[in-house]
């Protein structure tokens, strides 16, 4: 039953590939984080990930600077900030998924055939976000269209970018029947 999922998850990227040559026409997928990674060996994972997606997908990641001086913030304050410029990057076209501890888990394969429906929907651009510290404002959650969770247990946002860039890249593997991904 798996393989005649990923054998049809793969026919679907192919058609997909087909009848949009041009890679403009491809759904472009986005990673929206909240401050920058500061350790240099996730740096490096990161893009190498990054690297690999260009050959399967459009892939761009879009990092929002830190807010300064937060010590006289609250923290409902602190995320209405981190919100306006969420918010700023968004088309109303866009289809938005939050990185959030509360939203649904999948599996690696079926994390890649979420992915496959999502390239034969008509959005130009899919945003994955990561907030900041405390999460997201209630205007955050209100715009998104999904949310996912990586795992149940807790990583830093620095990880968090890795980890999710990583299984993107697996779930394309996947889609495509390479043997990067082991059952």
């Amino acid at each position: 039953m798996c393989c005649i999922i990923l054998l049809l998850n793969n026919l679907i990227l192919q058609l997909h590939t087909r009848f949009t040559s041009q890679r403009e026409k491809t759904m472009k997928i986005i990673l929206l984080t909240v401050g920058k990674t500061t350790n240099s060996n996730l740096i490096t994972l990161q893009e190498e990930y990054q690297n690999r997606l260009k050959f399967y997908i459009p892939f761009e990641l879009i990092v929002i600077p830190e807010l300064k001086n937060t010590k006289s913030l609250s923290i409902i304050e602190q995320q209405e900030k981190e919100a306006d410029l969420i918010l700023k990057q968004i088309e109303p076209t866009d289809k938005v998924v939050l990185l959030d501890e509360k939203g649904k888990q999948f599996t690696s394969v079926a994390f890649s055939e979420y992915i496959s429906k999502k390239l034969m929907a008509t959005h130009k651009r899919m945003i994955f976000v990561v907030g900041g510290p405390y999460g997201f404002s209630e205007r955050v959650y209100q715009r998104a269209n999904n949310k996912i969770s990586l795992s149940a247990m807790t990583f830093s946002h620095q990880m968090i970018r890795l980890i999710f860039v990583e299984q993107l890249y697996r779930a394309m593997t996947i889609l495509k029947g390479e043997p990067y991904h082991h059952e």
